[in-house]
């Protein structure tokens, strides 16, 4: 069945490859250099009614070197039919494109890793005629977001973290730390992987979470149920309403204080207060625009100060 995570966890890699320079670093190999990557049709099928389809196929073309396929498949659960279909894929795409294929699977838990590492073997008594081996991106092999700058230099593999360590112990801790450190992006920036990492944890103990974390407003995910849908689309009280603009307020000044703080301007008492008790939404939507500009965090009041004190042309 394929759920919000499953397509999260493969999708990832179609929209996003820089999170797979983690993966050669784990195989001990160097990252395609100025690598051409492009998309290729998942389907695998040959003859109706036996259908197959790979989740993410993507085709690799270093600028130096040979090419060469990565199949993506997210597993949530072991299957007990998937090492056969595992094995198909493999064959079917070398054998279409005569390049080479790097099977990766993405899971979530300890063990359905460790079963998704195989080996898969097709043999008969001693003989084996085929072994499928993948290589697995799980709880042990994808590291941890442990400093806040990370996830501003790598959101996409930020992310990808969460989502395999979603049931680990320590998630609130991991999650915590995405929240801060999403909140040196730009606002669009800042929604986008939020609502993709909400959707992503789907139905664990997590997605409540990040729920709880997630302060502004925007739907990058339609029809998937998420905070910003429910707030809008359920039809929210006037209460609600002020109680949702509040939030959004709080958080876009916790923007603006965090790219001040990540570019390390001073900040006095004063600046935070005036900072952290503005309400008005379009007063901090430009702060927040500005913040990554201004020589100090002062100018971002005289500014607005001046421009409110510039008199409309009759």
């Amino acid at each position: 069945m394929v759920t919000a995570t499953h397509e999260t966890s493969h999708r990832i890699f179609q929209d996003h490859p820089e999170v797979l320079a983690p993966v050669f670093k784990a195989l001990g190999l160097p990252p395609p250099v100025k690598a051409d990557i492009e998309p290729l049709t998942p389907d695998a099928t040959e003859l109706k009614p036996l259908e197959r389809r790979v989740d993410t196929v993507l085709k690799v073309e270093p600028s130096t070197g040979n090419g060469f396929l990565l199949a993506v498949e997210a597993q949530t659960r072991k299957a007990p039919d998937k090492g056969v279909n595992w094995a198909y894929y493999v064959s079917y795409l070398y054998a279409k494109f005569g390049l080479p294929v790097l099977l990766i699977a993405v899971c979530r838990n300890r063990s359905t890793a460790a079963w998704a590492t195989g080996p898969f073997e097709c043999r008969v008594g001693p003989w084996k005629s085929q072994v499928t081996r993948p290589f697995v991106l799980g709880p042990d092999t994808v590291p941890r977001i442990s400093d806040e700058s990370d996830v501003a230099r790598q959101p996409a593999l930020a992310t990808l973290s969460a989502i395999v360590h979603s049931e680990s112990a320590d998630i609130q801790a991991i999650l915590e730390l995405l929240a801060r450190g999403m909140r040196a992006f730009d606002k669009s920036t800042a929604l986008y992987w939020s609502e993709l990492l909400e959707v992503g944890l789907e139905d664990t103990p997590a997605r409540e979470t990040w729920r709880e974390l997630e302060k502004m407003v925007v739907t990058y995910f339609p029809g998937r149920g998420t905070v910003f849908e429910e707030a809008f689309l359920d039809g929210q009280t006037e209460g609600q309403a002020a109680g949702l603009a509040e939030g959004r307020a709080q958080g876009e000044a916790k923007g603006v204080l965090r790219i001040l703080e990540v570019r390390g301007l001073p900040l006095s008492d004063e600046v935070r207060e005036h900072i952290t008790s503005c309400t008005d939404l379009a007063r901090l939507d430009d702060w927040l625009d500005r913040a990554g500009t201004v020589e100090r965090a002062e100018d971002l009041f005289s500014e607005t100060a001046a421009a409110q004190e510039t008199p409309t042309p009759e």
